[in-house]
């Protein structure tokens, strides 16, 4: 993995390049720069992975930087001072706050679950960000009714019937989705606020119906987890 850090205290900087260097042993990689500008220009260079990013650089915002990270392919872990933006952060879909000062255990959790996402559920995120032509836009997961593997992206199919494209694949949203998702199918995740039903198909299958008339398909795998998440275990 190769993840880039986004801090404009050379202090603070060179500590967290040296602490994640030790904790991460060999999983990972980092580069480190110091403000937006160069943090852009590295991001369009080079693939990464992960982002650990503070959110006031030099008295710019970063979370037009944090937008662009949720709406990429690589996840993001805010590290600042200002903790009053903390909701705000996984609010977007960050997949954890480090509050500034922070300790060297407090870190090594952030790292994991940045190393290791697939394994973690964030649960926090009530947007998903999108690419425009003229920047990113944020789009309600309340307003999404299901997601859907496309290749190495996510389709997102929204209430009033338009479809987005997320860059990140479906694995990688199962870490910041809210648990108002579940898995339905290995190529779906469905939002149980839009479930209006769940009935049997020919041959031993099951559909789901969903708000609007949609229905999506029901894998074997997923039915007895699905059953539980809609209360009818």
């Amino acid at each position: 993995m190769r993840i880039l850090i986004v801090e404009d205290e050379p202090l603070v900087r060179q500590r967290l390049l040296r602490l994640c260097g030790e904790l991460a042993g060999g999983r990972a990689r980092f580069d480190a720069v110091a403000d937006l500008e160069a943090a852009g220009d590295r991001l369009g260079r080079q693939v990464y992975d992960g982002l650990l990013l503070d959110l006031n650089l030099e008295g710019e915002d970063g979370f037009e930087l944090l937008r662009r990270a949720v709406a990429g392919r690589y996840h993001c872990v805010v590290v600042s001072a200002h903790r009053e933006r903390a909701l705000q952060a996984f609010d977007h879909g960050v997949l954890d706050f480090v509050a500034k000062p922070f300790s060297r255990e407090r870190l090594a959790r952030a790292l994991d679950r940045l190393l290791d996402a697939g394994r973690h559920r964030a649960g926090g995120a009530r947007y998903l960000g999108v690419w425009r032509a003229q920047g990113t836009e944020t789009v309600e997961l309340e307003q999404v009714l299901w997601i859907r593997a496309d290749r190495d992206y996510s389709e997102l199919r929204l209430l009033d019937g338009r479809s987005e494209l997320h860059d990140k694949p479906l694995a990688a949203l199962t870490a910041l989705l809210p648990p108002d998702f579940a898995r339905c199918h290995r190529s779906y995740l469905v939002n149980l606020r839009h479930v209006r039903g769940l009935h049997a198909a020919s041959g031993s299958r099951y559909r789901l119906s969903l708000a609007g008339g949609a229905e999506l398909p029901v894998g074997r795998a997923h039915l007895a987890a699905l059953r539980r998440a809609l209360g009818m275990a």
